[in-house]
């Protein structure tokens, strides 16, 4: 399906090329990508603060935090660089930011 981007949004005296479809298709996945990933953190970060089980809430943290770090990816993708304004709108504790790009040795339980 191809999409045709809003006229408001195209310079008149221009004629749409190929990229310029393109480029609009990419920035729409983007921001659908953005969406999705800040849905998964919101839901991290709700399990984490509903946690009760101190063995549990350990495994939460790891989850959130790599959930988080791929957020801060996507959003550096959309060239938003900054993430103040994340950590503050998702309310993301100080435990998962101190977590974030940690990688860790797979169990061997």
């Amino acid at each position: 399906m191809t999409v045709r981007p809003p006229s408001s949004l195209t310079n008149p005296g221009a004629r749409a090329t190929g990229f310029d479809l393109l480029e609009y298709e990419l920035m729409s996945e983007r921001a659908d990508a953005l969406g999705r990933h800040g849905l998964k953190v919101e839901t991290a970060i709700a399990r984490l603060e509903a946690c009760t089980d101190e063995g549990m809430r350990e495994a939460l943290l790891d989850e959130a935090a790599d959930v988080v770090w791929s957020f801060f990816i996507t959003r550096e993708l959309c060239g938003l660089l900054s993430n103040k304004d994340a950590i503050a709108r998702y309310r993301i504790p100080r435990a998962v930011i101190a977590r974030l790009g940690v990688v860790r040795k797979p169990r061997t339980d």
